[in-house]
């Protein structure tokens, strides 16, 4: 997810706008700040949906994929979501835990994704690959591998995210993880003296990077097209790393507490229809899970073959994150 949030605030609560709103059924979904920023998907998808539902679709945007899961987990049965839309695969398992997030009830076949999608719990919208962003006009001597990296002179200073608020920061860990295994905290000892911040979420350390406050940042592959598309500027990159990228998929699911179980269940269906899905790659900066019939825009070419993908299942992601967390927080303690 490309979090163009940083282009202007981030709305803390995005209300329907259809015309007497009061009159209508309510669906409140849960999700990430930029999602339903200015510049976000949210503002076209609420449009869209409002017009087939005849109802009114709230947004609570809860800063990152992680924090989602964390106030889902502290609301419980209480929580007044119907649909949490901007977690991850790296998130699922423990979210699967708590119990409220219902079926999808759906089959889900032909998919534009990396892999086979089998998850009863939650459907996906779309998908990325984390990767370092620079700006080629400052930078010419790119790491092409985290050795590389650690490897660079000791000014080289990197920004990125805290995995226990942000789904970035969180696939870093797991990228390195799944890169490295038992070598992981040679690597993060490495990249420690590099790291010039860790911020709270992505927008934070995107901002930062583009005020030139650090060489690379953690980001998507597809953030450069963002540059191309929105700004004509072709300044920044994305660096491909030898050891492969790891993979994100966001996903949404229905709280089975939810008093709109019909609407949540149409939701979902709209989800992966083409008026949603041809929103995302210039919405959210990502790869959709059905490519639009319009086809995907200039920059959006997949510069990670595919046995380079690198993805941990739910269950080796939560079975590695404590782990995976300790040996960063060693590292950065030193």
């Amino acid at each position: 997810m490309f979090r163009n949030a940083l282009l202007g605030a981030a709305l803390i609560f995005f209300p329907g706008g259809a015309a007497g709103a009061e009159d209508l059924p309510v669906l409140n979904v849960y999700t990430y700040d930029s999602f339903v920023s200015e510049w976000g998907p949210g503002p076209r998808v609420e449009q869209a949906f409002e017009a087939q539902c005849k109802c009114d679709l709230q947004f609570t945007a809860l800063g990152d994929g992680a924090a989602l899961l964390a106030r889902i987990q502290l609301e419980g049965e209480r929580t007044k979501a119907d649909v949490v839309l901007g977690l991850d695969t790296n998130l699922t398992a423990r979210a699967a835990e708590t119990g409220l997030f219902a079926s999808h009830d759906r089959v889900v076949a032909g998919l534009d994704l990396p892999i086979e999608w089998t998850d009863t719990r939650f459907l996906p919208f779309d998908w990325g690959y984390f990767a370092f962003v620079y700006d080629r006009t400052k930078l010419s001597d790119v790491p092409r591998s985290f050795t590389e990296l650690a490897a660079m002179p000791e000014d080289f200073k990197i920004i990125i995210e805290d995995p226990r608020s942000s789904t970035p920061g969180l696939g870093l860990l797991m990228w390195v993880k799944a890169a490295y295994g038992d070598r992981a905290p040679e690597i993060w000892a490495g990249l420690a003296p590099h790291i010039l911040t860790v911020t709270k979420g992505w927008s934070e350390a995107y901002g930062l990077f583009l005020k030139g406050e650090a060489d690379m940042v953690l980001s998507y592959t597809t953030s450069p097209a963002y540059h191309i598309i929105a700004e004509q500027d072709d300044s920044k990159a994305a660096a491909i790393f030898d050891e492969g990228h790891y993979l994100q998929i966001e996903v949404a699911g229905r709280l089975v507490t939810s008093k709109q179980p019909k609407l949540a269940a149409e939701f979902l269906d709209f989800m992966l229809s083409d008026a949603f899905q041809s929103i995302i790659p210039t919405g959210n900066w990502m790869y959709p899970v059905l490519t639009p019939k319009s086809g995907l825009p200039e920059g959006f070419e997949n510069p990670v073959p595919a046995e380079k993908a690198l993805l941990m299942s739910p269950k080796q992601a939560v079975d590695m994150r404590k782990d995976a967390l300790d040996e960063w927080l060693h590292a950065l303690s030193k």
